[in-house]
């Protein structure tokens, strides 16, 4: 989606650790979300089945595994399809502009645009998604957190343009009539997202 220039030295140890985590799990949820799933990236999710279901995080992340290790290909572009794109338009619009006014293209578009070029951040000429796009989004998120020296700019960003709207989406296709692979992830982006917000008022 974009490109930004990288700064900082970068800190050590846990919180170092913490911001690999959370950029990981950042860019898994922009992978799933912002094309149809290849085989490749199921056997990557499915890695997650191995782990220890201690808390809701970490379940959620174990059921998305195994929900991952079961899906055909097939079957996870056709709904895929189903949820986002369909024929005019998918079951979801996963766009934060619709969610926060009912329309797309709208003032939350306009503002997250100017964040992003402050950030140093740039769309690609060959996609034609708005940015406000939720596995978009996710892909900034990820590039920031692996920037350690920048918290502060990983809470407003996720503040302003993610918080407002992203547990209403995630809500929306947990319970999507097309939604079976993309209800395991649903409920991980969910645990993730509460996550998120407590970690970063904690750092804060």
């Amino acid at each position: 989606m974009a490109s930004v220039e990288r700064g900082g030295d970068g800190a050590g140890g846990e919180a170092a650790a913490d911001n690999g985590y959370r950029a990981g799990a950042y860019a898994m949820l922009g992978a799933l979300m912002r094309r149809e799933p290849d085989r490749a990236l199921l056997d990557r999710v499915g890695g997650l089945s191995a782990v220890d279901p201690q808390g809701e995080l970490a379940a959620a992340m174990s059921a998305l595994g195994m929900a991952a290790r079961s899906m055909s290909e097939e079957a996870a572009k056709h709904e895929y399809f189903a949820l986002f794109i369909g024929i005019g338009r998918g079951e979801l619009v996963p766009y934060g502009s619709w969610y926060l006014t009912g329309f797309l293209m709208e003032r939350p578009l306009g503002e997250l645009r100017s964040d992003l070029a402050r950030l140093g951040f740039e769309r690609e000429s060959s996609n034609r998604d708005p940015e406000d796009h939720v596995g978009a989004l996710c892909e900034v998120m990820a590039m920031l957190a692996e920037e350690d020296d920048v918290l502060d700019r990983q809470r407003e960003f996720f503040s302003r343009h993610m918080a407002p709207w992203l547990e209403r989406f995630f809500q929306d296709l947990s319970a999507a009539k097309s939604a079976s692979f993309y209800r395991a992830v649903a409920r991980f982006g969910a645990a993730f997202t509460e996550f998120e917000k407590e970690y970063l008022q904690m750092q804060a």
